[in-house]
């Protein structure tokens, strides 16, 4: 064999072990994934020994659906060849009657004489029952004038006219599904064996499209109040949902837009580009800060009022990953991001504003930032630190991004990470496991009114189901002007006591 040739074949062989211990690293690292542990913690004194460091004090590294709205008001003739229709209202349930009187007879009872009654039955809920509640509206006749006209007290608004079922049983139904994430068909199911009542899920998304159509007004206001600040934080997750018409499904998207410490927003999309951001940020200026996904950069470049900050918990994702697959070089990057965390802890527990975390980030953070980039760029050009390796492809990540990475020292206000907006996100992705997919693209928009009311309410500490409940119960009464009180950031809740459940006599 000639020596060329040989060179050839040692070439050949070193170029297929690197290929080989590029793919053990992926395969590592997708083990991991499926069966590790999922956590990012590290223990500093590790990571002081891996760099030939004496273990000392170090800075602590954080661990690391559904129809259209249309309830039925007469029954329909029952054919011979059709299955009865089962009744609206079951005769089996206690019932909570509550009389309402005419204000002409609450001022001057004894001048009039009480000739019938008007009955309007609901299903009603209380925490594990559900029960009937009638609302009786007696009819009188005046006394002294038996010619006038009968007086009947008129029905409370309501959310639609001949609905069967109060607000507090759909603020079950919703708080289930979107809070606890109990599909429509499993809460068919226990209504059933539990409560003995049949309630379809076809009713029940009706309910939900009903409900979202009334609180659509609040989801605009909280949308437009996002829009008015000048920091918010985005992501987006993939939801599946039922393409009319193929009986398959396709890939949605829920945007989200968060202000920490701030309502969160969803907002249902069928596609990722970012001709989705148009509504999701219209008239937004400020600081943007999200992950490194190229639509942010695309829309930023159409407005320059815009100021991008990224994610310091997706560039430390990838050098633990890194460390992970075995290449302890990641250990530096580690330790370097884990020192910016721990100033980033100490602002949290002195709480700090944003004037005296810009000062501090100024003074402490900074000094990190730029040895840090430095190492980065050492570490680059490592010959043993392979291009397509975790390690590289994390170094390229964060270098590639480190202008956006650097925004929140210069600004108090921003955050060094996106966490918040991701545990926002976290129960769609938790609702996913159990209805898998939405029903259809309408169903969506629905899906996403419904969680930023919830999860806004949550994030304003209110109980969620007492909140659904008062809401839905006071805004067929109110006017456009008013619903501001309503919104999660000033509803304040009702001490109201409920009504003891006791079988009608």
């Amino acid at each position: 064999m000639t020596p060329e040739r040989e060179q050839q074949h040692l070439e050949r062989i070193s170029a297929l072990e690197q290929e080989n211990a590029l793919l053990r690293q992926k395969l590592d690292l997708v083990l991991r994934k499926l069966f590790g542990k999922s956590s990012e913690a590290l223990d500093p004194a590790q990571l002081e020994l891996l760099l030939g460091e004496p273990p000392g004090k170090a800075p602590a590294s954080p661990t690391f659906g559904d129809a259209p709205v249309v309830e039925a008001s007469a029954a329909s003739v029952a054919r011979p060849d059709c299955k009865p229709r089962r009744g609206r209202i079951p005769e089996h349930l206690p019932v909570v009657e509550e009389v309402l009187l005419p204000e002409p007879v609450k001022a001057c009872p004894d001048a009039w004489r009480r000739i019938g009654e008007e009955r309007s039955d609901q299903l009603d809920y209380q925490p594990g029952r559900i029960f009937i509640r009638r609302l009786i509206r007696p009819t009188y006749v005046r006394v002294a004038d038996r010619d006038a006209a009968p007086v009947t007290a008129k029905l409370p608004p309501r959310l639609q006219d001949g609905l069967t079922a109060t607000p507090a049983l759909i603020a079950h139904a919703l708080v289930s599904k979107y809070c606890d994430h109990l599909p429509f068909y499993r809460q068919e199911q226990i209504l059933a064996r539990r409560h003995g009542v049949a309630i379809g899920r076809n009713t029940l998304c009706r309910w939900a499209e009903l409900a979202a159509f009334w609180l659509k007004p609040l989801y605009r206001h909280i949308h437009e109040d996002l829009l008015a600040g000048d920091y918010l934080q985005a992501d987006e997750t993939p939801v599946k949902y039922l393409a009319p018409g193929t009986g398959k499904t396709g890939l949605g998207y829920l945007w989200t837009l968060h202000r920490p410490g701030g309502d969160v927003l969803y907002q249902w999309r069928t596609s990722r580009g970012s001709a989705c951001l148009n509504d999701l940020l219209v008239g937004f200026s400020g600081i943007l800060q999200s992950d490194g996904y190229r639509a942010y950069d695309t829309y930023a470049a159409r407005h320059p009022e815009i100021t991008q900050a990224a994610c310091w918990a997706h560039a430390r994702r990838k050098f633990h990953e890194a460390y992970q697959s075995g290449q302890t070089l990641a250990a530096g990057p580690l330790k370097a991001i884990g020192g910016l965390y721990a100033i980033e802890k100490e602002l949290r527990q002195t709480r700090a504003g944003p004037e005296e975390r810009a000062a501090i980030r100024r003074e402490q953070s900074i000094p990190i930032l730029e040895g840090f980039r430095l190492d980065l760029q050492r570490l680059r050009a490592n010959v043993s630190v392979l291009p397509k390796s975790p390690l590289g492809r994390a170094i390229d990540y964060t270098l590639a991004l480190w202008q956006k990475l650097e925004t929140f020292v210069r600004h108090g206000k921003a955050e060094i990470d996106t966490n918040l907006t991701e545990n926002a996100i976290r129960p769609t992705a938790v609702g996913k496991k159990n209805w898998m997919f939405v029903g259809g693209e309408d169903t969506g928009d629905r899906s996403a009114i419904l969680y930023t009311l919830i999860e806004s309410a949550k994030r304003h500490g209110h109980e969620p189901y007492a909140y659904v409940r008062d809401v839905l119960e006071r805004l067929p009464g109110m006017k456009a002007s008013e619903i501001d009180a309503l919104l999660p950031k000033n509803w304040q809740p009702t001490n109201e006591v409920l009504v003891p459940i006791q079988a009608a006599s």
